[in-house]
């Protein structure tokens, strides 16, 4: 059934006033933490800082060794075949999916800027990065796990901190150290058709893992019945749509998480697979016909919540 346009946007405005409430009580919980543990407030500042040298580290305006996001997003994008692909900045902005001028994007605009992405044309030469053609670097894909990253690397000086979990943008959670008793860490998992309800499962992590989520319920706009969502298939411009609902990947590096849960959704669960397996990853693959596929080391941490889901083997 296919939602009218009115329906559309009251389930948007819906939406968005929930996402408001629960900004204003993470807020909230964020002050509170602060105030019992000043520290808190000082590693924010100190993440933000690290994220924009790591930015300009990125884009070869600072040289560090140590940091090698460079290299880490372009073998990624080799590795994948394009699935992950940091050079569509320029596509993702022409559909604006999540913004304010959300649509369909004329299919000779979309050809022009085709012509101007490609993995291929980003090119290291040391920690210079050069882009040919007009192509420009986009790091929103990897963001929230270079997030991740920054704050495990501030966590292992914290003397004061023994174990936390983190969770950026609800989609790259961080765990680090233990828990006062021991236990591995749980991280529920959405269910992509009911994001705000009853979760679809939980994931268990050790301490310096990483998972990432990507779906086609985060941002995306229905015309005509069909789901226009915000992760987009480099070779032809458009959402991918392969019966995936939600890619969820768990791994030892935040940014690699985060990479491959879109390269992974891009691909699809079969073509996904042996990147996966090169990169020593676990995986959880959700699609539009309820049922959830798991790599071999995800069916020791995922314990399915919703009966309306079944768990193949």
């Amino acid at each position: 059934m296919s939602l009218k346009n009115f329906q559309y946007d009251a389930l948007m405005r819906s939406y968005n006033q929930k996402q408001l409430l629960h900004k204003h009580e993470q807020s909230e919980r964020i002050a509170q933490a602060e105030e019992k543990m000043p520290r808190l407030a000082e590693i924010r500042k100190e993440i933000a800082a690290l994220g924009l040298l790591k930015a300009r580290i990125v884009l070869g305006a600072v040289k560090e060794e140590d940091f090698n996001l460079s290299e880490k997003i372009q073998q990624l994008s080799v590795d994948s075949e394009g699935a992950f692909d940091p050079t569509i900045g320029k596509i993702i902005r022409l559909w604006d999916i999540g913004g304010e001028n959300a649509g369909i994007p004329a299919q000779e605009e979309l050809d022009k800027l085709l012509k101007e992405t490609g993995y291929e044309k980003l090119e290291l030469d040391g920690n210079k990065v050069t882009l040919k053609d007009g192509a420009t670097l986009d790091l929103g894909a990897a963001g929230k796990g270079i997030g991740c990253d920054l704050v495990m690397d501030l966590l292992k000086n914290e003397k004061e901190v023994s174990g936390m979990i983190l969770n950026l943008g609800g989609s790259s959670v961080m765990a680090y150290g233990e828990k006062p008793d021991q236990s591995d860490w749980r991280v529920a998992v959405k269910d992509p058709r009911d994001p705000e309800g009853e979760y679809l499962g939980a994931i268990t992590l050790k301490g310096g893992e990483f998972l990432s989520t990507s779906g086609d319920y985060e941002r995306y706009f229905m015309e005509n019945g069909k789901r226009y969502h915000h992760i987009l298939d480099p070779e032809t411009g458009y959402p991918v749509w392969n019966g995936l609902t939600a890619v969820t990947v768990v791994c030892d590096s935040g940014i690699m998480a985060d990479g491959l849960s879109t390269a992974c959704f891009v691909l699809g669960k079969e073509k996904a697979l042996p990147l996966l397996e090169k990169y020593g990853a676990d995986a959880l693959f959700a699609d539009e016909n309820h049922k959830v596929y798991l790599t071999e080391g995800m069916e020791e941490r995922f314990e399915l919540m919703k009966d309306t889901y079944k768990v193949q083997k």
